[in-house]
């Protein structure tokens, strides 16, 4: 694995241009992640405030109408205008004179080798993650957590399938690669870079609880330092596309037969 370098000179900024990306970078988090971390730590506060979380639980991807067709359309537009975001960053790089796809190593290149990286990525971080899952269950720091809660209808599968594409390239192309490029623009440096990213992964998904906290903010360590390193996002979409089917299929196949 080779490591590029940073897109423009680190720490070279003129004061405006420093204080344009300081605010680019928070403007963007704040439709996106920065967003959801902030609603994640209010839904544990006022999950803590109601009791023991071992009690309590929530519900992903669950249903916006009783009726089909207007529960698929809300669904459909729901998750592209979460996407958007995304869009919007790699927008902001390309205006600043790169080559977005290139600096996010979010292109078709390698395939194989994207495909290959993802899979072993996914493995080494979902049974981990199920574990500090159920230990934090064990301990009463995590709440039941219910993957997938739609109804049971023809289009339920592609588009949990489709809600776990969009939450891989939300959370991959902002709170990776978008975020490790503009922290790197304004001179900060590599340790800082995946602290700040591992812990913005784990901030928003405090709403499950200490548990899934914990374990995305280490998923978040080892995510930054893989793009750190090797400059492509493409293997992380690709690992977390496969541990969200995984997760939002898998239970929507065999939920009368598992219990998480």
């Amino acid at each position: 694995m080779q490591t590029s370098a940073p897109t423009g000179p680190p720490g070279g900024l003129a004061p405006r241009e420093r204080t344009l990306v300081r605010w680019e970078v928070v403007i963007v988090l704040a439709l996106s992640l920065g967003r959801s971390a902030v609603y994640a730590i209010l839904a544990l506060a006022d999950a803590l405030s109601r009791g023991p979380l071992k009690g309590q639980s929530t519900a992903l991807n669950t249903s916006q109408s009783p009726r089909p067709w207007f529960d698929l359309a809300y669904q459909l537009v729901g998750i592209l205008f979460t996407v958007t975001p995304a869009a919007l960053a790699v927008l902001l790089l390309f205006l600043t004179g790169v080559s977005a796809w290139q600096v996010l190593g979010l292109d078709l290149r390698r395939p194989l080798r994207d495909l290959a990286w993802g899979a072993l990525l996914a493995a080494s971080i979902g049974i981990p993650g199920l574990a500090i899952y159920y230990a934090g269950r064990a301990l009463g720091a995590t709440v039941e957590v219910v993957p997938a809660a739609l109804g049971e209808y023809w289009w339920s599968i592609p588009v949990l399938v489709l809600q776990a594409v969009k939450n891989a390239v939300i959370e991959e192309v902002i709170a990776v690669g978008y975020l490790t490029v503009r922290l790197e623009r304004l001179g900060w440096g590599p340790r800082r870079i995946v602290l700040a990213s591992a812990v913005l992964r784990g901030s928003y998904h405090l709403y499950q609880g200490i548990g899934p906290g914990i374990a995305n903010l280490l998923m978040g360590v080892v995510f930054a330092e893989w793009f750190r390193r090797t400059r492509r996002t493409m293997p992380l979409v690709v690992a977390h596309t496969l541990l969200d089917v995984g997760a939002f299929v898998g239970y929507a196949l065999l939920r009368d037969v598992i219990s998480l």
